[in-house]
């Protein structure tokens, strides 16, 4: 193995366990809180982190077809769990428990619909999953993460009208990247993924750990207050 290809093992499998702490610290607020949607915030982690230990796997030519088959179910529910998490921020019971049934049902068949298609090896490349799944594969997908983006994006601009905070700005974009990956995978351009998962990673980061909080001046909010 080249000095290129020990630098990306390296970096997929630092990428990995990062993602892997930060959905233990989404667990632990989970445990602490009692919420939902933080369980599932740190299950959309865990799932990012599992794929990317495939890629690892991949890249360094361990690959088979129940790694493969894994992989696709996690392109998909990576963006559906993490959608789970943001429903809720949308305040509509009604509707959070009507998509959660959905995302719940849409998640169990195309996980079933995963594990017991035949994938060829032949979808790795180079170290890069780059085959296209069977078309059966690339619905389900789609039923998945086409409603959880449009949940995602509904969820930032609501946020956004609230009240503006960079955590939440941030944590949003990251997993709309993410669930832009996803997305881009199932249409065939594999590659998307990763790029998406690292960018998306980064933004998730910045948002758990409030790197990126930008205080209100006390004298704007007054002014906000303040009757005109």
């Amino acid at each position: 193995m080249d000095a290129l290809s020990v630098v990306i093992a390296a970096s997929l499998a630092a990428l990995a366990a990062a993602l892997g702490m930060l959905a233990g610290r989404g667990f632990l607020r989970a445990a602490r809180t009692g919420k939902v949607a933080q369980a599932m915030w740190g299950g959309g982690l865990a799932l990012g982190a599992a794929a990317m230990a495939v890629e690892l796997v991949a890249y360094l030519g361990l690959v088979d077809e129940g790694l493969l088959q894994g992989y696709v179910f996690l392109s998909a529910a990576i963006v559906g769990v993490l959608s789970l998490g943001a429903v809720g921020s949308l305040r509509r019971p009604r509707l959070e428990r009507g998509y959660a049934a959905f995302q719940t049902v849409a998640l169990a068949t195309t996980a079933v619909a995963s594990f017991t298609t035949r994938l060829p090896l032949s979808m790795v490349v180079g170290g890069v999953i780059v085959g296209d799944p069977p078309v059966l594969l690339l619905v389900l997908s789609s039923i998945v993460t086409v409603p959880a983006t449009v949940v995602l994006l509904g969820t930032a601009v609501t946020s956004l009208r609230r009240a503006f905070r960079w955590s939440h700005v941030t944590m949003l974009a990251g997993a709309c990247i993410l669930g832009a990956g996803g997305a881009l995978y199932i249409a065939s351009f594999p590659v998307m993924l990763y790029y998406a998962e690292f960018v998306g990673i980064v933004l998730l980061f910045v948002g758990l750990v409030n790197l990126s909080r930008v205080p209100v001046p006390r004298a704007a909010v007054a002014g906000l207050a303040r009757p005109h």
